[in-house]
């Protein structure tokens, strides 16, 4: 099986999408997106004050990022979009509580984190649990994983089970304990840790079934 450091890094590597929303230029996402300090400042007070440019503007520079969040909760662009959405009105409404006291973009991605856990819990009722059994009727192969693409590794993502693709997120991405999954999630410590191993297996079947594919 991968490790958890194998799949972190399949997972830091789908940041180019080749095809996104009309409203997010369509030019690779970047894991990290450098924003000037005084811009961010500028943009922040404006916003606070209902400034409409300064929203669209902070809209401008972080919603790429954003959106490659989204993405990761999300079976869908379309539900992606939908969180990108409710996420940038909850910045919005929220932008006074933000105390300056720590980083601009982690408070962002909290939030954008949040909205699409929000978006999980309204869905759940329709989670797809028949993956349980494919998970668990894992073949342990050791295949090379440098030829999976960005847009191969997102879908693997996108067909998973939402309950594991989440904690999957929270756990190797966001950093984000098991209890802390647990809490956000609504779920027990051991529920997450299960559901942790599960995702990495139904991974690695999507990986090896790529490989195969690529070979």
């Amino acid at each position: 099986m991968y490790s958890c450091a194998v799949v972190k890094k399949l997972l830091r590597n789908f940041n180019t999408i080749a095809t996104l929303p009309k409203q997010i230029p369509s030019e690779p996402i970047i894991h990290k997106i450098k924003v000037d300090k005084q811009l961010e400042l500028s943009l922040i007070k404006s916003c606070v004050s209902g400034d409409g440019k300064a929203q669209k503007r902070l809209y401008d520079e972080y919603s790429k990022m954003m959106f490659g969040i989204c993405l990761r909760y999300s079976n869908s662009k379309d539900d992606a979009k939908d969180i990108l959405q409710d996420g940038f009105i909850k910045i919005f409404t929220k932008i006074s509580q933000y105390n300056f006291s720590g980083s601009f973009e982690g408070w962002m991605k909290r939030i954008f984190v949040n909205t699409a856990l929000e978006h999980y819990r309204t869905n759940k009722n329709h989670m797809n649990q028949s993956d349980v059994e494919y998970a668990n009727n894992n073949p342990h192969h050791d295949y090379t994983i440098e030829k999976i693409s960005q847009k191969e590794i997102l879908n693997m993502l996108s067909k998973m089970p939402p309950g594991y693709r989440n904690v999957l997120n929270l756990f190797i991405i966001e950093g984000y304990s098991h209890s802390e999954i647990g809490e956000m999630m609504g779920i027990s410590e051991g529920t997450s840790k299960s559901q942790l191993s599960r995702a990495r297996i139904i991974l690695q079947q999507e990986i090896i079934k790529q490989q195969k594919i690529n070979q």
